[in-house]
């Protein structure tokens, strides 16, 4: 069996408060987060709320088909949000792991043509990515069990 990096839900919370004590830390004040679904819902909200930031801003991206399978490139899947809201602002990106990191990248393109500074937090990087983010809880090449996708969809349970 292949040999993969196992997060909690306990590692979570623990890994959620330390990477919004980074952004704090290092003088960096977000306006909003944009988070970048459907692995970056859980990492921005748990640091939405560290943060105090109630603005958030949801990016339905459509890339990984699989484990190791992708589409050819990025897509934004419906709906699709008006992201005039990030106009001028400081706007921290959000997201569970950077892999291939073109999701990040894909997201990066779009906050760009909005907000005035733009910052990167991801839980996982992984050394191939082609973004490298500003903020990083935990470094791996592992295939990563997050607990909100470690089991099968209900609805494949037979």
């Amino acid at each position: 069996m292949d040999e993969r990096e196992i997060l909690t839900w306990d590692q979570f919370g623990q890994a959620a408060r330390e990477l919004a004590s980074n952004v704090w830390e290092s003088g960096y004040r977000p306006d909003m987060i944009v988070s970048v679904a459907r692995g970056g819902l859980l990492p921005a909200g748990a640091i939405g709320y560290a943060l105090d930031i109630k603005s958030l801003l949801v990016l339905n991206v459509e890339f990984y088909t699989g484990i190791g399978t992708t589409l050819l490139d990025p897509r934004l899947v419906d709906p699709v949000p008006d992201n005039s809201g990030m106009e001028g602002r400081n706007v921290l990106i959000v997201d569970d792991v950077a892999d291939s990191g073109r999701t990040l990248e894909f997201v990066r393109g779009i906050c760009a043509h909005y907000a005035k500074d733009i910052r990167v937090a991801v839980l996982y990087e992984k050394s191939r990515s082609v973004i490298k983010p500003d903020y990083v809880w935990h470094h791996t090449d592992k295939w990563i069990a997050f607990p909100w996708s470690a089991q099968d969809p209900v609805n494949a349970e037979k």
